[in-house]
C-alpha cells in the first residue's frame, strides 16, 4: 500500500500519492520540506504570488530584467501545468494512443498475436517519472539561482504596499496576482458523500478504474474519456448541452463525438445528473434527459465542468483590488487591478485558461508593471487546441462570431481525405478551415481537426501575427508528403477565387495573341 504525500497547510492541504520516488523527486523540487524562506529584501521590485506558468514567467523574467523579486507559492510550484495539467494528461493520452496504435495495427498489415494488455500501474509509474523528469525547470532551488526571492507559505496582503508570506513582511514597489484557479464540482446530490475525481486527483490513481462516469464534455472531460476508455475502463460521458466542446466548431465536435462512440464511451448529450448515491462500495448515478431516468453503476466519477478563480485568503478586500469569485481578479486591457499598483496574470483574470496564455500574460505584466509599457491583452492572437483523437486547434474568430459581429466571410474547407499523407497514413478523419474576410484574403479565424492539428495550427497564427494572407500562404512551399499540405490547399483554393471569368478571358486573350 503506497503512502501519500501531504503538504501545506491545514486550510489548504495537498496530498500527492502515491509517495514513490517519483512523486517524492517531485516534491523536493517545487515544494522542498526542508525549504527554508529567505530574509526578505528591504524593498521588492515586484512580488508575485503564486508559482504556476504566470508566476513564474513573471519572476524569472522580471528577475533576469535586473528587477529584484519575491516569489510566493504554498503549494507546489509549477502549478496545474506540470502537477495536475498538461504534463501528467498528456503523459497518460501518449500511453492510450499506444495502446490504440496496437490495437489498431492490422489496418497497416500489421499482426498482433494474443491479446494486447494495459499495465496501469506502469502507465501512471511512467507520468509519474516524466513529471518528476521535468520538474527541475519549475523548482525552488533552480529559481533561486536566477536570483528569485522564493517563499513557501501562505499569502495574503497586509497594507497598501506589504504583502504577508510565511509570517514575514514583504514590501513592493509592484506587486502580481498569479493565483491560478481550481476544479469545482457541481451542486449534486450526494456527489460529495459518494467521492469523486477531478484533475488534481485523478492522477493520484494507481489502479484502473472498471467503469468510469465522465461529468463534462469540455477539453479536460474529453481528453480524459477518451484515455481512460483507451487504457481499458468502461466510460460513460454525460454533457449537459447537445455538443462536445460546447464553444467549439459545430463540425469538429460531431467529428470528435464519432470518434469517441468508435472508441467505445457511452455518450449522454443533453443529459443532466440528478443524483449520487453508494451501495456495497459502488457508486449509482441517475441521468435525466427528456424527463426520462436511467440508473448507471460505476466505480469512479470524473468531473470536469470548469474551474473556479482562488481568490480566497488573499485579503484583496483591504488593498482596493475587485474581484468576483465566479470570473476572478477584475483587470484593465493592460492586466492592471482596481489597484494601480498590482496586476494579475494568467487564469485568476484570464477568460482563457491556458498554459501558453498565461505565459503571454505574464510578459505584458513584466513590460506594463516594471517599465511603464502600454501592452495590452486584447491584442492576443491566441490559438488552443484539444489533445483527443483527432486533436482539435482553433485560433481567431468562428463563423457564428463573425455573423454575430456583422463580418462577412468567405470559408475554405479542405478534408483530410484529400491529403495525400494523411491517406498514407490512415488519419483521414479531420478537415482544415480557415475564414478570411471577404472580398480579400486576410486571414480571421481557423480551425484544424487532425492527428497533428496542435502542431498545424501555429502556421495560421503567425500568418494573422504578422498580417500575412491566405494569398501569400499560397506562395510557400510546404514539403511533400505532409499534412500541412491541407494548409496550402486551402491557400490555392483562395488563389483560384481571383480568377473571376473576366480575369480568365483576359487571359485566354493574351495567350492567343502570343501563340
Amino acid at each position: 500500500m503506497f503512502e501519500t504525500l501531504r503538504i501545506g497547510s491545514a486550510g489548504h492541504a495537498l496530498e500527492v500519492a502515491p509517495a514513490d520516488e517519483h512523486n517524492r523527486k517531485l516534491v523536493g523540487n517545487v515544494h522542498p520540506p526542508d525549504w527554508q524562506n529567505p530574509q526578505p529584501a528591504p524593498r521588492y521590485n515586484l512580488v508575485v504570488i503564486g508559482g504556476g506558468t504566470a508566476g513564474l514567467v513573471t519572476a524569472a523574467g522580471a528577475a533576469g530584467l535586473g528587477a529584484r523579486v519575491a516569489l510566493i507559492e504554498r503549494a507546489l510550484l509549477g502549478g496545474d501545468c506540470l502537477n495536475v495539467g498538461c504534463v501528467p494528461s498528456k503523459s497518460i493520452i501518449r500511453s492510450a494512443r499506444a495502446r490504440t496504435d496496437v490495437r489498431d495495427a492490422h489496418h497497416f498489415g500489421i499482426r498482433v498475436n494474443g491479446e494486447v494488455e494495459t499495465d496501469f500501474g506502469a502507465v501512471m509509474e511512467r507520468l509519474r517519472r516524466i513529471r518528476a523528469g521535468i520538474s527541475h525547470h519549475d523548482s525552488a532551488k533552480r529559481f533561486q539561482e536566477l536570483g528569485v526571492d522564493v517563499f513557501i507559505g501562505e499569502a495574503r496582503f497586509s497594507g497598501e504596499d506589504t504583502v504577508e508570506a510565511g509570517g514575514q513582511m514583504l514590501r513592493f514597489k509592484k506587486a502580481v496576482i498569479a493565483t491560478g484557479a481550481r476544479a469545482i464540482a457541481p451542486p449534486i446530490e450526494g456527489l460529495r458523500e459518494a467521492g469523486y475525481l477531478t484533475n488534481e486527483t485523478v492522477f493520484n490513481l494507481t489502479e484502473l478504474p472498471r467503469r468510469l462516469l465522465v461529468i463534462g464534455g469540455g477539453p479536460i472531460g474529453c481528453e480524459l474519456a477518451q484515455s481512460f476508455c483507451r487504457l481499458g475502463s468502461a466510460v460513460t460521458i454525460v454533457e449537459a448541452v447537445a455538443q462536445f466542446l460546447s464553444r467549439e466548431d459545430p463540425d469538429a465536435a460531431a467529428l470528435l463525438a464519432r470518434s469517441l462512440e468508435r472508441d467505445g464511451i457511452q455518450i449522454r448529450l443533453s443529459t443532466s445528473v440528478k443524483r449520487v448515491t453508494t451501495v456495497g462500495g459502488e457508486k449509482l448515478v441517475t441521468l435525466e434527459k427528456d424527463g426520462q431516468q436511467e440508473t448507471l453503476t460505476v466505480d469512479e466519477i470524473l468531473v470536469g465542468v470548469g474551474r473556479a478563480p482562488n481568490v480566497e485568503g488573499l485579503n484583496l478586500e483591504a488593498v482596493g483590488v475587485q474581484y468576483d469569485k465566479r470570473t476572478g481578479v477584475v483587470v484593465n486591457d493592460k492586466l492592471q487591478t482596481t489597484n494601480p499598483r498590482i496586476y494579475a496574470a494568467g487564469d485568476i483574470c484570464s477568460q482563457y485558461k491556458f498554459t501558453h496564455t498565461a505565459d503571454a500574460t505574464a510578459r505584458i505584466v513584466i513590460q506594463n508593471a516594471l517599465f511603464g509599457g502600454s501592452k495590452k491583452a486584447s491584442a492576443l492572437t491566441i490559438p488552443w487546441c484539444t489533445y483527443t483523437e483527432p486533436e482539435i486547434a482553433h485560433v481567431g474568430l468562428y463563423e457564428r462570431e463573425a455573423a454575430e459581429k456583422g463580418i462577412a466571410l468567405d470559408t475554405f474547407h479542405i478534408p483530410m481525405s484529400t491529403v495525400d499523407r494523411a491517406i498514407a497514413e490512415g488519419e483521414e478523419e479531420g478537415f482544415v478551415k480557415i475564414h478570411v474576410k471577404k472580398g480579400n484574403d486576410q486571414i480571421l479565424g481557423a480551425t484544424i481537426v487532425a492527428r497533428h492539428a496542435g502542431e498545424m495550427i501555429s502556421e495560421i497564427t503567425v500568418a494573422m501575427v504578422g498580417k500575412v494572407g491566405l494569398g501569400t500562404i499560397a506562395g510557400v512551399i510546404h514539403p511533400y508528403p505532409t499534412q500541412a499540405e491541407a494548409i496550402k490547399k486551402a491557400a490555392d483554393a483562395y488563389n483560384r477565387t481571383r480568377l473571376t471569368p473576366f480575369v480568365k478571358k483576359l487571359l485566354e486573350r493574351w495567350l492567343a495573341w502570343i501563340r
